[in-house]
């Protein structure tokens, strides 16, 4: 069938675009900048517009039976924090809008577990769906995005994707857990992490969860996507062990010191205009600690989550490849 993938150059789209092409879709890819098309899987159909920008929309939408929605802003940290409902909420608006109007049987749309409540260190599943608003402008955003697009469904399906935090294959960002926190462990030069953890989802596997969601998720649910939940210091010992280099870091730095490094490194950023190395929402995130329950997906989709060791080792390689 003939599908479209919105967010084609980033982490999750690529990885859905890739198990697209595997699985013999014929794949469009709406694609904001020219110049990265050249990176982009082959075969794809290509339409240069902007989920901002309703206008490239229709031409983006026509002809295709299933929409991946699978961009957005994944940070926790701009200099404009109108940017995160500028792209997240009215950008997945957008998209949802052409869809329907354009007659797409389903939308595919890519959220997070940050939509989800509970208890620091608690589990939670898809019945935990928090019902106040969130604490950072990126939570936010990415609630009032699910809001949105089921709004705009009209008698098209939507079915929600929510993973973990995601790692894997590129692109590899500055401000990606790869280059911020792989990279230097591998190289000895990480001794200390934040504290906390968070659930963790290995990009081909989410890709795979992303198609099974297509086929057979039940319209208006969500899934959600993690393959294991773990902590930095484990994290980071793993990777050390499935690079066979590197040093794990010795300290978790404590809450307190992390909160005054997190507020300073961000007063910094507002003048540099660069994002900080660890910015405070991403500090809430960590603390929040929670584990995701990806019962539903694995009973409901048949997916199955990525060992944390076998992803580790494809995205080394990868890693040094880049």
């Amino acid at each position: 069938m003939r599908v479209l993938v919105t967010g084609a150059t980033g982490k999750v789209g690529g990885a859905v675009v890739r198990a697209a092409l595997e699985a013999g879709h014929q794949v469009r890819v709406l694609v904001r900048d020219p110049a990265r098309v050249p990176g982009l899987p082959r075969p794809v159909e290509v339409v240069v517009g902007d989920v901002t920008d309703p206008a490239t929309l229709p031409a983006a939408v026509a002809g295709t039976e299933i929409v991946f929605n699978a961009m957005g802003v994944p940070e926790q940290w701009l200099p404009d924090a109108a940017e995160f409902d500028r792209v997240n909420v009215a950008g997945s608006d957008n998209v949802a809008r052409a869809a329907a109007r354009a007659g797409v049987r389903r939308l595919v749309h890519t959220s997070t577990i940050d939509v989800f409540d509970a208890p620091p260190g608690g589990r939670f599943d898809e019945t935990a769906l928090a019902a106040a608003p969130k604490g950072t402008p990126y939570e936010r955003s990415k609630q009032r995005a699910e809001r949105a697009v089921l709004a705009a469904a009209g008698g098209m399906q939507v079915v929600i994707v929510n993973p973990a935090t995601v790692y894997g294959f590129p692109p590899y960002g500055p401000t990606s857990m790869e280059s911020r926190m792989f990279r230097p462990a591998l190289r000895g030069l990480l001794p200390a992490v934040p504290p906390g953890g968070f659930g963790l989802v290995f990009t081909e596997g989410l890709a795979r969860g992303h198609l099974a969601a297509a086929h057979a998720g039940r319209p208006g649910a969500r899934y959600i996507l993690s393959d294991a939940h773990v902590g930095l210091r484990e994290l980071t010992a793993a990777v050390v062990v499935a690079g066979g280099r590197g040093r794990p870091p010795v300290v978790t730095i404590p809450a307190v010191a992390a909160s005054v490094l997190a507020a300073g490194g961000e007063a910094v950023a507002r003048l540099t205009r660069r994002p900080p190395p660890l910015a405070r929402g991403q500090l809430h995130y960590l603390r929040w600690n929670a584990i995701p329950d990806a019962t539903r997906a694995r009973t409901e989709l048949g997916w199955e989550p990525t060992p944390l060791a076998e992803g580790l080792r494809r995205t080394l390689a990868e890693l040094d490849r880049a």
